[in-house]
């Protein structure tokens, strides 16, 4: 406590402000280990008379580098620069400053009345204006060299040199920033000279200001604006679209350049403080950051809708993928509330997808849509959810993240066969499950019973098409596929027996040499009205699909065709000379063969994926063998 009454002692020393003799107080406690020593030791030995004059001696010499450097003295109103005037000279200052502290630490614990200490305080602050006026001048005319994007690429490169042999000063010179690493340098030396002296807050503040313009201004230009809800809730689709878009955009901008380069930037000038580092970047970044990263979860409470599942899960991934460098760039404890939103946006973003895909889940049960299909064809909703379905394929690895086992455990009505597969495969095979579950009940609209099958059979090949021309095809695995393709032969068989059993029953089982003429004639006509009725009835449905559509027809002809040569070669020898054969005999073997190629043309589904049948008109019957 002597330094307070140090008037007393020496009336005729100059007073010392208070600001002043808490600054010496700081010192002396960054030197209290030598204080500590120093009580212990006796008063007036040689060797402590040594070491004041060699103190006295440090605040003589800084006397006259500090005071030719002081701002006061500078008759010019233009200011020049030591450090860049002088590299040498602004060393040495940097020196001086060094020893005065040192020697104002000594004086401080063992001779507090020493007038010399009043003169080396004087002298400190005369040092510190210069540095803080150099620290100012160095932030302000470098910004060029010290623009995020320039930082950012300096604090890779030397990454690159820590992970690898590259020379750093190699790497400097590749990325033409030598007077980037320069400014970086005289910064880190100004500013651990006034954390030393005890000049930190003035530092940061110096720091702050300028720094603070720059980040603001780098938010400004990526486009970076601070909305509500209600603004957000206000746009229109395609605006919101855009704005969506840009965000993604602006985002890897602001977190991979902006605010790591300063972050490195902050880390590489007050590396000599902690404390320093955190509360300056935390000043600069934290209302930006928290800003930028909250814009995700203002999305994820709008209004939802099916479409808007993609834009969310785009967000997601720019998030995600982020997330390392955002954690790693916002570590320190001050501005974890930055981390914090990142991870808050994820959540919100999550939930609000799981959210769409049971609603959408439950938009396909309550499908109302009352309306058969004409001829057969594929269902308005078998398009809608296949397209769906095969768009939120392409997002496998977000839809990873967000369906997990856990959040399918609550499915409990799901296939036991489901339990092979990812939680991402079950849930998309689940939804379709849920299209072709509620496609049997679209089904029972139809009043003919074969239409009905042919209508399952297109849709289910629809699904297959589908699926194979999609990343579908590897969430759910041929094993799956083929279960399908087993559920189309299925329905084109059932289609086949009962749009065409009336007519195979027309023919005779055996060719009986005994038949009576006028019960050949009654096979004839019966065939004839039969195979009339059921192919104008069938001549309005369609089969889209290329393959199945031949499929269908090669199967009907093989087994019609050959047996209606059968009978009318055999029996057409008996009614030979029958007046107005041509009336009696309506179809020869090569018409009924002709009819069935041209089966499922009419009503294709336009803008269909799936193919017109290979085969040409009037050849299906030249398939039969």
């Amino acid at each position: 406590m002597a330094i307070l009454d140090m008037s007393k002692r020496e009336p005729s020393s100059p007073s010392m402000p208070r600001k002043a003799k808490k600054r010496l107080f700081s010192l002396a406690k960054t030197n209290s280990s030598l204080s500590s020593f120093s009580g212990h030791i006796p008063p007036q030995t040689p060797s402590k008379t040594f070491s004041r004059s060699i103190m006295e001696e440090n605040i003589d010499n800084a006397d006259t580098i500090v005071k030719k450097w002081d701002l006061k003295e500078s008759s010019s109103e233009i200011f020049s620069s030591l450090f860049k005037q002088d590299r040498k000279e602004a060393k040495e200052f940097i020196k001086c400053v060094e020893d005065l502290k040192r020697a104002m630490q000594f004086l401080v614990t063992e001779h507090s009345t020493c007038n010399k200490l009043v003169v080396a305080q004087n002298l400190m602050q005369i040092a510190m204006k210069r540095l803080e006026k150099e620290f100012y001048q160095i932030l302000s005319t470098n910004k060029e060299h010290l623009d995020p994007e320039s930082v950012s690429k300096s604090s890779r490169s030397s990454q690159l040199t820590r992970s690898t042999s590259v020379d750093f000063q190699e790497a400097c010179e590749s990325t033409d920033s030598r007077n980037e690493i320069q400014a970086m340098s005289d910064l880190k030396l100004i500013a651990d000279c006034m954390i030393g002296s005890g000049y930190a807050k003035e530092c940061w503040k110096i720091y702050r200001i300028i720094r603070k313009s720059i980040v603001d201004e780098g938010i400004y230009r990526l486009g970076i604006e601070s909305r509500s809800s209600a603004q957000i809730n206000a746009m229109k689709p395609n605006v919101l679209e855009h704005e969506i878009k840009h965000w993604i955009n602006a985002v890897k901008v602001a977190i991979k350049t902006l605010f790591h380069g300063e972050r490195f930037l902050c880390d590489q000038v007050f590396s000599a403080s902690k404390t320093i580092r955190e509360t300056s970047f935390s000043d600069l970044a934290k209302e930006g950051g928290i800003n930028l990263l909250k814009f995700p979860e203002l999305i994820a409470k709008t209004k939802k809708s099916p479409e808007k599942i993609f834009l969310l899960m785009e967000l997601q991934e720019a998030i995600a993928e982020l997330l390392p460098e955002i954690e790693s760039i916002f570590s320190y404890e001050s501005i974890s509330s930055v981390k914090i939103q990142a991870l808050t946006s994820l959540h919100k973003l999550k939930s609000s997808i799981q959210t769409i895909l049971s609603d959408f889940e439950l938009s396909i049960q309550k499908n109302s849509l009352k309306t058969p299909v004409p001829g057969g064809g594929i269902h308005p909703l078998t398009n809608s959810v296949m397209d769906y379905i095969a768009s939120l394929a392409n997002y496998n690895g977000v839809l990873s993240d967000i369906i997990t086992e856990s959040s399918m455990s609550a499915q409990s009505s799901f296939p036991e066969t489901y339990s092979a597969m990812s939680a991402v495969s079950a849930r998309l095979a689940w939804i379709v499950l849920v299209l072709l579950c509620k496609l049997d009940t679209k089904a029972e609209l139809y009043n003919d019973i074969a239409l009905s099958y042919l209508f399952l059979a297109n849709n289910i090949q629809f699904v297959i098409e589908r699926v194979h021309a999609s990343e579908l095809k590897c969430l759910l695995g041929d094993e799956w596929i083929s279960n399908l393709e087993k559920k189309v032969k299925l329905y084109s068989t059932k289609y086949e027996n009962v749009a065409w059993n009336k007519v195979f029953l027309c023919l005779p089982e055996s060719l009986d040499p005994l038949l009576s003429p006028d019960t050949i004639k009654e096979h004839f006509r019966r065939f004839n009205e039969s195979f009339e009725e059921s192919y104008q009835r069938q001549k309005s449905w369609v089969v889209p699909d290329g393959k199945l559509q031949d499929e269908i027809k090669v199967s009907i002809a093989r087994k019609l065709v050959p047996a209606y040569r059968d009978f009318y070669d055999y029996y057409m020898v008996v009614l030979s000379g029958e007046k107005n054969l041509e009336v009696l005999v309506r179809f020869s073997p090569d018409n009924i063969g002709n009819c069935l190629s041209n089966l499922f043309h009419e009503n294709v589904m336009s803008g269909s994926l799936v193919g017109s049948s290979t085969l040409p008109n009037s050849c299906v019957w030249q398939c039969i063998s």
